[in-house]
């Protein structure tokens, strides 16, 4: 019995959450506005103000409220990061592949023109660093693009890049199933970083590209041959 109620209650919770997601969306309170108290609430979604207080602190946790002592609660942001986080997780690879192409070579051109001694260290270490773990270690290679983002120097770039790379890496390999992920290109890799040392955007932007184009060929190649299962499974 004791295993049920927690599940009821979990599930009172997340469906106060949902509906609370779904009024900041639509504009029911506007950033900055202080929420109705729990008790408003409580009335409001149809539960008890234990639920509404759960359901508050999920949402102060993703960032979309902000808890202010003796004051109330206040609106922090409309824009919920789940959703665009489960957005990404159901795009498909292509797609995803084709925005990281973009956010990756604009990252290497503002790095090229902004890379301090400091950048230019951190992007040897990584290299380096992937050169020993091997063509395959995922998080070598992500440490490496995190330095090339890096030394653009933009806080935005960088904290959407970091919020993105992650959710690149579990599509790619839910597309790919049993087979491996595309060997790193080591050369490629080594030939962007000499790219941002000579401090040549151009150059930069066009070996980014060429690190994800061995990746983009594979899942291309991987949806042509989904595309045409069902035709040979048709004409069998």
């Amino acid at each position: 019995m004791a295993a049920l109620r927690a599940a009821g209650r979990t599930s009172l919770v997340d469906s106060a959450v949902e509906q609370l997601r779904a009024q900041l969306a639509e504009g029911e309170w506007a950033v900055g506005d202080r929420i109705p108290t729990e008790h408003d609430l409580a009335q409001q979604l149809g539960v008890g103000r234990n639920t509404v207080r759960e359901a508050v602190r999920v949402l102060v946790h993703a960032g979309l409220l902000e808890s202010r002592q003796g004051n109330g609660t206040f609106v922090r942001s409309t824009a919920d990061p789940a959703a665009v986080l489960h957005g990404v997780r159901h795009a498909g690879a292509r797609d995803v592949l084709e925005l990281r192409t973009a956010l990756e070579a604009e990252a290497a051109r503002l790095a090229a023109e902004r890379r301090d001694t400091h950048d230019l260290l951190r992007l040897r270490a990584a290299l380096t660093t992937l050169r020993e773990e091997g063509d395959r270690d995922a998080d070598a290679d992500l440490a490496f693009h995190l330095a090339v983002v890096g030394a653009t120097h933009n806080t935005a770039f960088i904290e959407v890049y970091r919020f993105f790379s992650t959710q690149v890496h579990e599509v790619l390999v839910e597309a790919l199933g049993d087979r491996a992920m595309p060997p790193v290109d080591i050369d490629a890799h080594e030939a962007l970083v000499a790219a941002v040392e000579a401090g040549d955007a151009d150059a930069a932007e066009r070996q980014a590209r060429e690190l994800l184009r061995i990746p983009a060929e594979t899942v291309a190649a991987l949806a042509e041959e989904t595309a045409a299962a069902p035709e040979k499974g048709a004409r069998a």
